[in-house]
């Protein structure tokens, strides 16, 4: 017979990959959890881990005894769900991630309406330049720029966002507007650190500065930072051109867009969640108003539009 203690420790070191994570998600001490661990391979008479320095991998055995543990405890948690009815209740906690520029410029925003229409649950908001592992448990809901691939997941399309060259009008009184792609090689450009870019999606520039076209010099990075916020904010203060959302520069007169005719990036949102969260009343709900609400600001996402519109209370 299997412990379900043993289960529930074993699925949180193969889902964190690292003890120490473990450890703090489980409330253990290091040690006893590595105890704990070893004492289940015992009792199996299996390896399930490969032991490094870089953390916890699981071994073929030990892959094969994840599918069945991930069941299990969807099974439990369902079980969980309906002896407590909390499925039906309009309450509860929802975990959602999402990138930050968009979590901060138009999901936060939004989600007032959502507050105010069900009071009693708690919404928190992971908005962080990087992309949310659901199969790890960190959130219910997750909205990414690449379309997800896991299997087990319920994906849809969620909206359309364009985004555009920008510079501040001190930058550009300064140094002149690019007439064409070809000059881009005399303007400071603001973009992504590119060994830290967590999506492709995301690289923008690297097809507008093909060296055939800029020419030389090659273009010079004034600030690279994983933080579209911090690219926002540099632009802002002069510091170059970006390539930033729409719903973001287009919210103030500060910034002005150019080469509109060749620099047109349009992107996707993807909202995803675990079949099993997405059963749940309060998590469907969150569902269907994010899609409700970016419907109803298609034209903001899309730059043509200054402000967004709020969903009714």
């Amino acid at each position: 017979m299997l412990d379900w203690q043993d289960i529930q420790i074993f699925l949180e070191v193969a889902r964190s990959q690292r003890l120490t994570d473990a450890a703090r998600r489980l409330g253990l001490d290091h040690s006893t959890l590595s105890r704990r661990t070893r004492r289940f391979e015992q009792k199996l008479n299996t390896q399930l881990f490969e032991r490094s320095t870089h953390g916890y991998h699981l071994t073929e055995a030990g892959q094969q005894l994840l599918a069945h543990a991930e069941e299990m405890a969807r099974h439990a948690f369902e079980a969980g769900e309906s002896l407590t009815d909390k499925n039906h209740q309009l309450s509860g906690q929802i975990r959602l991630g999402v990138t930050e520029g968009f979590g901060t410029w138009v999901i936060a925003p939004l989600l007032s309406r959502f507050c105010e229409r069900h009071p009693g649950i708690t919404l928190d908001l992971l908005a962080l330049p990087r992309v949310v592992n659901l199969s790890r448990h960190e959130a219910d809901l997750a909205i990414t720029v690449e379309r997800p691939v896991s299997p087990g997941m319920v994906i849809s399309r969620l909206c359309d966002y364009r985004l555009r060259l920008y510079g501040s009008h001190d930058y550009l009184t300064r140094h002149g507007k690019p007439a064409g792609l070809a000059e881009l090689g005399r303007h400071r450009l603001i973009g992504y650190v590119d060994d830290l870019i967590f999506s492709e999606q995301l690289s923008y520039l690297e097809p507008l500065l093909d060296p055939a076209v800029v020419g030389q010099p090659g273009p010079h990075f004034s600030i690279r930072s994983t933080s579209v916020t911090t690219q926002h904010a540099a632009t802002l203060s002069g510091a170059g051109l970006a390539v930033l959302p729409c719903f973001m520069a287009e919210t103030s007169d500060a910034l002005d867009s150019v080469l509109n005719e060749e620099v047109e990036i349009v992107r996707h949102f993807w909202i995803t969640a675990r079949q099993e969260q997405r059963r749940l009343a309060r998590v469907r709900l969150l569902w269907d108003f994010l899609r409700e609400a970016l419907e109803l600001n298609q034209a903001f996402l899309m730059g043509e539009a200054r402000e967004l519109v709020m969903p009714a209370p």
